[in-house]
């Protein structure tokens, strides 16, 4: 990936989304070239020369210190994700390509423990990926959820491809559009914070190929913290049901455990309580012997 590009391409795209008004600069007519702010006005309002700010929206952030990266950041009305991803640029940038340390190798299989954790979320649909969105395992209940998809026979299963290459996806998510807007900002936010890995590069390419909905939205800039959000997925068994979704990371496993929970009470919660029976009952006959 080429961090200059990238760096110019997310600033550009931050200052253009950007009116006077709303920072609170005349706007001198309507006569505009540019759509959004001007260089001079961001430089203005991170109180920095306009050579300076233009040498930044370049590319070239090696050097830029930490006050000023603030600075820029307050300017262009960056939220947390986005000032996060503004200096994951930075710091890339202020290591020499030969002194940058090689991506860390992806775990393929769980430790035991990890492996525990899952098996024992028995009313929690649950599975376990890799930063590049490779899932490497499910629990039975999330296995219902997904309607098969991640049975361990198809695992590892990575999340980006099915999500933008297997029409199945648009069928469990019911609000593809922005499950696939979180997905792409997800591995953008991932590519800064990691430049280096090769299986996260190769997978942008794949995708940037294969998908034009992955290029319109990787083309956006737009970058996300994956914490918690709510997902609207269709099951066969249990109809569509609304979950939230939990990121909790696993710093040591360099792992993500994606838990979905219900609200206490609502449909969601019975349907969970449904699925797992239905879950049950289909493995206890898949067991059975034949009479």
């Amino acid at each position: 990936m080429d961090r200059r590009s990238d760096i110019q391409e997310f600033l550009t795209s931050r200052r253009a989304r950007l009116t006077p008004e709303q920072v609170g600069l005349p706007a001198f007519g309507d006569r505009r070239r540019v759509n959004g702010l001007r260089r001079e006005e961001v430089a203005l309002l991170a109180g920095v020369s306009v050579d300076y700010y233009a040498r930044l929206e370049r590319g070239h952030l090696a050097g830029a210190s930490d006050a000023v990266l603030e600075a820029v950041a307050r300017a262009l009305r960056l939220d947390e994700a986005e000032y996060q991803h503004l200096l994951d640029l930075a710091r890339a940038s202020h290591e020499p390509a030969a002194a940058r340390r090689p991506a860390r190798p992806q775990r393929s299989e769980l430790r035991p423990a990890v492996t525990s954790i899952l098996a024992g979320l028995t009313g929690i649909p649950a599975y376990v990926r890799t930063e590049t969105m490779d899932i490497l395992a499910a629990n039975p209940l999330c296995q219902a959820l997904y309607g098969g998809a991640l049975d361990n026979d198809k695992l590892p299963l990575n999340l980006a491809r099915f999500l933008f290459l297997d029409p199945r996806a648009r069928d469990v998510y019911l609000e593809w559009e922005s499950v696939a807007d979180d997905l792409a900002a997800a591995l953008r936010t991932q590519a800064g914070r990691d430049p280096r890995n090769r299986a996260l590069s190769d997978l942008v390419g794949e995708l940037s190929t294969r998908s034009d909905d992955f290029v319109t939205r990787w083309a956006t800039q737009n970058v996300r913290l994956h914490r918690t959000t709510r997902k609207l997925l269709h099951n066969r068994a249990v109809g569509d049901i609304e979950l939230t979704g939990n990121a909790l990371e696993l710093p040591a496993d360099g792992l993500v455990l994606i838990a979905y929970t219900a609200a206490p009470g609502s449909p969601a919660e019975d349907q969970l309580h449904l699925l797992a029976t239905w879950a049950a009952t289909s493995v206890n006959s898949r067991e059975s012997p034949a009479e």
